[in-house]
C-alpha cells in the first residue's frame, strides 16, 4: 500500500469514526507508528485532521474531500495514461473546461502540447498551471474555495459557466456505478459539475478504474448524459461491458 493509499484510508476512518488512535492504525495498516504518526502530521497539514494525544480527529468544519497532498500521487501512472487519452480527442483552438481534480489537472499537463486553447476551470492548481503556458486563453470561474482541494464552487461559478458554450469537458467523479451513474461525496461541487456538463458540446468522464463500481453521496449525472468515460485497463473488459459502449480504457505503462 503506498503512502497516499493508507493516508486516504486514515481520512476516510476519520470521517466514519470521528477519531483515530495511532497504534491501531499501525497494526491495522501493517506500518510502525511512526510511519503513521508522519501519515497524520500530512494530514494536519492539509487542514483534514487535527492531532490529538495518540492519534487525531477530523478538524471542526473541515470538507469530505479527500486533499491534494492525499490525491496527488496516488494511482499517478494511471492518471498519466488517462489523461494522454482525453489529450487524443482536443484538437487545435478549441474550447475546453477542466473540471477541479487530481486527473483533471494530469489533462491539463497533456493539453500543454496543444494549440491556441481557452481553458476554463474551477480549480485553482490547473489555473495557475495554465497561466504558464504560451498560447493558452484562461477563464477561471469565480465562487468560493474549498481550500483543501483548491475548488471554487458556489452560486458565482455555475452563473459565470452559464456564459459560456465549449467543446469538451472533463470531469472528474468519485464513484461511477451503472445504475446509480456518476455521484460525488461533496455535495457542494454538484451544481458546478451539472453546469459544466450542460456549457460542453461534449462530455468526458476522467477517472481511475478504483472508482468503478461504488456509489458515493451525491447524483451528478446519469451515465447517458455522459459522451464518454475514460479510464484504464484496470477495469476488466467484462465491467466495461456494463456502460456500453461509453468506456474507453487506456493502457498504462509498465503494466
Amino acid at each position: 500500500m503506498s503512502a497516499s493509499e493508507r493516508r486516504g484510508q486514515i481520512l476516510q476512518r476519520l470521517q466514519v469514526d470521528g477519531y483515530v488512535e495511532a497504534k491501531v492504525l499501525s497494526l491495522e495498516l501493517g506500518v510502525d507508528t511512526s510511519t503513521i504518526r508522519r501519515d497524520l502530521d500530512t494530514l494536519v497539514r492539509a487542514g483534514q485532521a487535527e492531532r490529538t494525544h495518540g492519534g487525531a480527529r477530523p478538524t471542526t468544519g473541515a470538507s469530505s474531500e479527500i486533499p491534494y497532498a492525499v490525491k496527488e500521487t496516488e494511482r499517478r501512472r494511471e492518471k498519466v495514461a488517462i489523461a494522454c487519452l482525453a489529450a487524443q480527442k482536443v484538437t487545435d483552438g478549441q474550447t475546453i473546461i477542466l473540471d477541479s481534480g487530481s486527473t483533471t489537472y494530469q489533462v491539463a499537463l497533456e493539453l500543454r502540447h496543444k494549440a491556441d486553447l481557452t481553458i476554463i476551470t474551477n480549480d485553482l492548481r490547473i489555473g495557475k498551471y495554465m497561466a504558464t503556458i504560451p498560447g493558452i486563453r484562461l477563464l477561471v470561474t469565480g465562487g468560493e474555495l474549498l481550500g483543501s482541494v483548491f475548488t471554487l464552487v458556489g452560486e458565482r461559478a455555475v452563473d459565470f459557466l452559464s456564459d459560456y458554450s465549449a467543446d469538451w469537458a472533463f470531469l472528474g467523479a468519485d464513484a461511477i456505478d451503472p445504475i446509480a451513474g456518476i455521484t460525488n461525496t461533496n455535495t457542494l461541487e454538484v451544481p458546478l459539475k451539472r453546469a459544466i456538463i450542460s456549457a460542453a458540446a461534449h462530455t468526458a468522464v476522467v477517472t481511475d478504474s478504483s472508482k468503478f463500481g461504488q456509489r458515493a453521496l451525491a447524483k451528478v449525472a446519469a451515465i447517458n448524459e455522459i459522451d464518454i468515460i475514460l479510464t484504464d485497463t484496470g477495469l476488466p473488459s467484462d465491467q466495461a461491458e456494463w456502460f456500453g459502449d461509453k468506456v474507453a480504457r487506456a493502457s498504462v505503462t509498465g503494466d
